[in-house]
């Protein structure tokens, strides 16, 4: 028995522990390892066919801040040659653009230090990510751009993606860490922050299928992603109408990062109330399968009128550009009836549907009334009636209508109006997808500095412990701009890793 618990709880050094696997705890490794740490190990409690954490799942778009649009070609440089007029596509897309986008759609409340890191390193982010995580690069053409004439129009800012998007991009920090010799544990989930009698974190205990064990090192990069996996926390933070979600994501993402801190006196911090609720396919189970990857998303509800149970409107499908809108929206459906909703789309606008529709079967009529007919409507009538109206109130398409950008084409006269993209729904046939909340990431974390290191709720911070990733709390309020994710997480566990790699031991 004495010779048991010895061996549960043997000791072993390194220089870097980063708990998690996704994209920021990856992004961490390799920077602590790139700058000096020989001996970085990676905590991932999933199984190693489930690793990866909520990366595997993106679409792998990556926005960042650039003056020029020649300067994307320095991370996509055959991209002039596989499409005409490349560049005549790409407006601009300064620091002033991309922070002023996360301060309108925070309300003007992500953390003014930590937003002006992101955008200003964010162009460096990517190209780090190329050149050191060795991630292969593309044109996001199916996610961020709509084809006007001979011309790719590009979403602001949302040009370059992950080749084979977030599957790939998980791949291949997984793979440049194997090339590193950064160590990797599977099925290790860390379960408590060690510190020594000065408080400073100096290892990690976790739980694996050979019992407890202890680890210790000179620091502690934490990048084990949010609780939008936990029944229990959504239902506290988030409330109960997001109890109910479907996860689009890994189902390891339990809150353990953030117990862990917080038990040791780490500052929570951000939205708790909040998070990023994408609109998916409501005919998914409770978790969105992994091999489907985020084709799960139903993000063209720009181009339709999107109506819950009861037949009734409840959000302005045009408000923004859906990259603008959709980690809001998704939440909005949620709060509606039974937590679904029906995007109905006519002839007009089914061929701008993003190519992830393609993974449902619509329902489709000649009629309005047809197919309100078919569709679990507690109100058909109120169904029709809503159509009809928002027909009476919208525009007949002309050259007004843009899909490339926000047309100012409203409706005129409804209590709730369209205000972009406020066409006529009157051309069969008519098709009709369901939609509801997936749940994606939770916006509540931890407080950290410009060096990434975790703080204290004495407002001093811990040492030898870092945070990257969905566990930084204060970026996102309420919404969030399409392809920030993912370079929030690189930039952040960047940083943390470069810290945590030169913390003076």
């Amino acid at each position: 028995m004495q010779e048991e618990e010895h061996i549960m709880t043997q000791v072993q050094n390194y220089d870097v522990i980063v708990v998690g696997a996704g994209n920021a705890a990856l992004a961490a490794a390799v920077s602590a390892h790139e700058n000096g740490a020989e001996r970085v190990l990676v905590l991932e409690k999933a199984p190693r066919e489930m690793r990866g954490g909520n990366t595997h799942w993106s679409g792998g778009v990556l926005r960042f801040a650039f003056d020029d649009p020649e300067e994307v070609g320095e991370i996509l440089p055959d991209a002039h040659k596989q499409f005409e007029n490349f560049y005549a596509g790409i407006q601009p897309y300064g620091f002033n653009e991309y922070h002023g986008d996360l301060m309108r759609v925070s309300n003007g409340r992500t953390d003014p230090e930590l937003s002006r890191i992101l955008v200003q390193n964010s162009k460096e982010t990517v190209k780090w990510m190329q050149s050191v995580g060795k991630i292969e690069m593309e044109p996001a053409v199916t996610l961020s751009a709509v084809r006007k004439g001979n011309v790719m129009i590009w979403a602001r800012g949302l040009i370059v993606r992950a080749a084979h998007e977030g599957v790939g991009l998980s791949r291949s920090w997984f793979s440049t860490a194997g090339e590193r010799g950064i160590e990797i544990r599977y099925g290790a989930a860390a379960v408590e922050l060690l510190q020594n009698a000065d408080g400073g974190v100096q290892g990690v205990k976790i739980r694996s299928d050979e019992g407890y064990e202890e680890i210790e090192a000179d620091a502690v990069v934490l990048g084990a992603g949010g609780f939008e996996a936990n029944v229990q926390m959504r239902t506290q933070h988030l409330g109960p109408l997001i109890a109910a979600a479907k996860v689009r994501g890994t189902p390891h993402n339990q809150g353990d990062g953030l117990r862990m801190a917080i038990a040791i006196g780490a500052m929570p911090w951000g939205q708790w109330s909040g998070c990023h609720a994408t609109p998916i396919s409501a005919d998914w189970g409770d978790f969105a399968p992994r091999e489907m990857t985020d084709r799960s998303n139903r993000l063209s509800y720009v181009y339709s009128v999107m109506l819950n149970r009861k037949g009734k409107r409840f959000v302005d499908e045009g408000e923004d550009a859906a990259l603008f809108t959709y980690a809001k929206f998704g939440r909005s459906v949620l709060a509606e009836p039974g937590a679904k909703a029906w995007q109905i789309f006519d002839s007009q606008t089914v061929h701008l549907l993003e190519p992830r529709y393609q993974t449902s079967e619509p329902i489709k009529a000649d009629t309005l009334e047809a197919l309100i007919a078919q569709l679990d409507f507690e109100d058909k009538a109120q169904a029709l009636r809503t159509l009809e109206e928002y027909n009476a109130a919208a525009r007949s398409r002309d050259e007004s209508f843009d899909p490339t950008k926000p047309d100012g084409v409203s409706t005129k006269g409804l209590a709730l109006e369209k205000t972009n993209w406020g066409i006529k729904i009157d051309q069969p046939p008519f098709y009709a997808y369901s939609a509801t909340g997936g749940i994606t990431f939770t916006f509540g974390g931890l407080r950290i500095d410009a060096n990434a290191q975790v703080i204290g709720t004495d407002w001093r911070p811990i040492p030898g412990l870092y945070c990257c990733g969905e566990m930084v709390g204060g970026l996102f309020y309420d919404n969030y701009p399409a392809g920030t994710g993912l370079v929030s997480g690189a930039t952040f566990g960047r940083i943390a890793g470069r810290n945590a790699a030169t913390k003076k031991r």
